[in-house]
């Protein structure tokens, strides 16, 4: 590539120079302070091959994108870790707190057990479990035949107009699998507050607070880019590549219009 643009080669202390440059812009944009009050946040994970001693491990490369009162959507947060740990989790939101993160309402995960716990520890804050990542652990414990009848059983639930009206045909449809699917029906019983916590919060923000989609965008092109590295020499190259990813990609949401009416 460089030869392709004239130049007949680079060196290894013109690399050096170039990464360092590029961490400290990333360093500074995913430190900067966070002003004013983010009701909604979603935090989603993506895993990433590198190396740590001796051996080939993958590591989550959390990402934190969150909405304020102004209705303008940011990447407040970048971290790679282990997305099990609870002590990763609390270290992880204390640090956008230090940074000045408040007024969460609402945080919209996957079920990290550990970011569980450390939301209502640090940040006090409802938890929303993805509902798109719900139903596939649900579609999980019926068979291929049944998959299509449980899903649109779950739907009837969240077209309901209120979140009461919600929570009654939910356990409606729980006990119609009583019987046949007993498993299915648990996990029902267990994530109703979870799935449908959004349904406490304005209608119009339902759309885009009910799951991490908002983020799946955003993780695709992560994965392609880090899918081009293969394997990652250590975790700061991997800061450095999808760090920078990440401040292009708020470069571009700024310079759009709002992302919901708050």
């Amino acid at each position: 590539l460089v030869k392709a643009m004239g130049m007949s080669g680079i060196s290894k202390s013109q690399v050096s120079r170039l990464c360092a440059e590029l961490d400290e812009r990333v360093g500074a944009f995913l430190n900067r302070p966070i002003e004013g009050d983010w009701p909604y946040l979603w935090i989603d994970a993506t895993y990433v091959k590198t190396r740590e001693a001796g051996s080939i491990v993958s590591v989550a490369v959390i990402v934190a994108v969150a909405v304020n009162t102004e209705g303008q959507r940011q990447v407040i947060g970048m971290k790679v870790g282990p997305s099990e740990a609870e002590t990763f989790w609390t270290e992880f939101l204390r640090s956008l707190m230090r940074r000045g993160l408040r007024g969460v309402r609402l945080v919209i995960s996957d079920a990290h057990e550990g970011l569980k716990a450390a939301a209502a520890k640090v940040l006090k804050a409802t938890w929303q479990r993805c509902r798109v990542h719900f139903m596939r652990n649900a579609l999980a414990h019926a068979n291929k035949t049944q998959r299509r009848m449980v899903s649109a059983a779950i739907a009837t639930a969240f077209a309901q107009e209120t979140a009461k009206a919600a929570r009654e045909q939910w356990r409606t449809v729980a006990d119609q699998f009583r019987k046949t699917l007993p498993k299915l029906a648990k996990l029902m019983d267990d994530a109703e507050n979870e799935v449908l916590s959004y349904m406490d919060f304005p209608r119009a923000h339902w759309l885009q607070i009910h799951s991490t989609n908002p983020l799946e965008r955003l993780n695709a092109e992560i994965k392609r880019r880090t899918n081009v590295v293969g394997i990652f020499p250590n975790d700061a190259a991997i800061t450095r590549l999808v760090g920078a990813m990440l401040l292009e990609q708020n470069d571009e949401w700024s310079l759009n219009r709002r992302y919901m009416q708050l």
